[in-house]
């Protein structure tokens, strides 16, 4: 048995692409920037170190979603991981993405509370090659964004594993 799911939250690193298979299947592709932390041996400072993940999102809930997203939104994404592989001008190349199921916003559009009341937790988006509908309805209504302190953060560090 092999199990292939991923979670991963970050900010998105370009703006998404929208087109379309021969088909007319829409497809959207981005990209998300994970922050990996680590301890610079030399300074003994913590340091981000980003990952730039590629991902993919198909069909009509990838069409309404692509309206709603910007370079740096914040979401948090599940889904699988696929390899692909091909040749260009006679070199083979590869890549590893990951094919959305889920997405939720982590954070409102363009910042500002008008947009949802925050969304940290009202709307998810689940989507899968052949699945139909807008993304889902939110579970409850939106409440008002919490106010939130900038100056205070949790850093790895601050957790005692």
């Amino acid at each position: 048995m092999s199990i292939n799911r991923v979670i991963i939250s970050g900010n998105l690193t370009r703006a998404p692409e929208l087109r379309s298979t021969a088909s007319g299947m829409p497809v959207l592709g981005f990209g998300v920037a994970v922050n990996d932390r680590r301890k610079n041996p030399q300074t003994g400072e913590w340091e981000d170190y980003p990952n730039f993940i590629d991902c993919t999102m198909f069909g009509s809930r990838a069409e309404a979603l692509s309206r709603y997203l910007g370079k740096g939104t914040k979401v948090s994404i599940e889904g699988k991981l696929r390899w692909s592989q091909w040749e260009r001008d006679g070199q083979k190349r590869s890549k590893i993405e990951v094919i959305v199921d889920e997405l939720e916003f982590m954070s409102s559009r363009n910042s500002d509370s008008s947009y949802g009341g925050g969304m940290g937790g009202g709307y998810s988006a689940p989507s899968s090659p052949g699945a139909s509908g807008g993304y889902a309805a939110p579970a409850a209504p939106p409440m008002a964004a919490p106010v939130v302190d900038a100056s205070s953060s949790v850093y790895d560090e601050d957790i005692p594993f």
